[in-house]
């Protein structure tokens, strides 16, 4: 009963010599309140249902214009035991396992592995789902940066972060500001809400500690009225994110290639300047030696700029993929993609699937090859043959004549 007052020291959220009494001389609707943080719920659940629409009626028509197609995948053939096994056993079965399943379906290694194979293809996203995945957020983020924009572009600590810190933690909340920041805490809350039925991708554990981060970071800012840096963290990573979905929706079009291509390069580059220079630069510095010239450091101003670390360890995670996507394109090399739209289990899965089929291909080739040497040499034989009893006949024919 007690951790509850404990939570909500003023030493935990307030600089040294402000408490909650300074922060109530603002009226209710200026001011931000914990319990305004409940909205983010029900508007989480809004933006799944309205996702699940748009997916539905809005993804599909737009999909069609850009020439998104789903690949045609050959069903694994019927088999109970083999079916059930791959339910609630596992996909990926091992050599014991393969050696089990082969007494008691009574088929090769081969082809149980090529069941496996092709049962894993049956499940693995098709290219509409993903293309659906993409536009929403890339419509999602659109809007977000430009009410972002709107609302900000006015703002003083828009043009100089030390505005950020003037008369804190005692600044009024503006209305545009408050909706900024419980539509962005709503939808990374539906985003973490659906992550475990969408595309699951190379950089899923990634995703995850990112969206709890951005989750932390929001609802902590928000109490401890952050809001102004706070608003500009959210502009910063909307910026990127834009031209990252718009190339990944062309990307599973068809006929967009060079278009996606360009759309990343240009991404890659916001990326890198917005992540990795301007967020370190201005942003943190903001947060980390601005304060310090106003009051003395606190719980939360730690709290605070530890979660933004997190933030940016990933962003140098994130940077890593960008280059190398971007060096393989430099050198021509542009063959996979490297990016988070990928799935991870499923994509190295299906390049696993590529070698196998590939030395299936091999084999066919080395057996055909194989064959035609036999038959070469059965035919070179029996021309021999022939020749060999062609000529004993004339041999013989001389003699008779002789």
């Amino acid at each position: 009963m007690d951790l509850l007052p404990d939570v909500w020291r003023r030493e935990l959220w307030l600089p040294p010599g402000v408490t909650w009494e300074d922060m109530e001389k603002l009226a209710d609707s200026d001011r931000p309140l914990p319990r305004d943080l409940l909205l983010a719920l029900p508007l989480s659940l809004g933006f799944v249902a309205l996702r699940f629409l748009f997916e539905r009626v809005v993804a599909p028509p737009i999909g069609g214009c850009l020439g998104v197609k789903d690949r045609i995948r050959a069903r694994a053939a019927p088999s109970p035991k083999l079916e059930s096994f791959y339910t609630q056993r596992s996909r990926h079965p091992t050599q014991s396992e393969i050696a089990s399943l082969m007494t008691q379906c009574g088929k090769s290694q081969r082809q149980i592995e090529t069941w496996f194979r092709c049962r894993r293809n049956q499940d693995r996203p098709c290219q509409t789902k993903k293309f659906g995945e993409a536009s929403w957020r890339f419509v999602f983020y659109l809007t977000s940066f430009a009410g972002g924009l709107a609302c900000l572009k006015d703002a003083p600590w828009f043009w100089n972060l030390r505005e950020c810190w003037v008369q804190y933690p005692v600044q009024v909340m503006e209305r545009a500001h408050y909706w900024y920041y419980m539509l962005e805490l709503g939808f990374y809350l539906s985003l973490l809400l659906r992550i475990s039925v969408d595309v699951r991708r190379k950089d899923f554990r990634e995703q995850v500690i990112h969206h709890l981060a951005t989750i932390t970071l929001l609802s902590f800012s928000y109490c401890a009225n952050y809001i102004r840096i706070g608003t500009l963290v959210m502009l910063l990573h909307d910026s990127s994110d834009i031209l990252l979905e718009s190339a990944k929706m062309l990307n599973y079009g068809t006929g967009w290639r060079n278009t996606s291509e360009a759309l990343f390069v240009v991404f890659a580059v916001v990326f890198l300047v917005t992540r990795l220079l301007i967020f370190p630069s201005k942003i943190i510095h903001a947060t980390l030696v601005l304060p310090m010239e106003l009051f003395e450091p606190f719980a939360g101003y730690y709290f605070f700029n530890a979660m933004l670390m997190v933030l940016q360890a990933l962003h140098i995670f994130w940077a890593r993929l960008i280059l190398r996507m971007v060096y393989k394109f430099l050198k021509g090399n542009l063959e996979k993609d490297e990016r988070s739209d990928e799935e991870s289990e499923a994509e190295e899965e299906e390049e696993g699937d590529k070698g196998e089929e590939g030395d299936m291909d091999r084999d066919f080739s080395w057996e055909k090859r194989t064959l035609n040497s036999k038959l070469s040499m059965l035919t070179s034989s029996c021309v021999l043959n022939n020749f060999a009893n062609h000529r004993a006949s004339l041999t013989n024919k001389m003699h008779k004549a002789q």
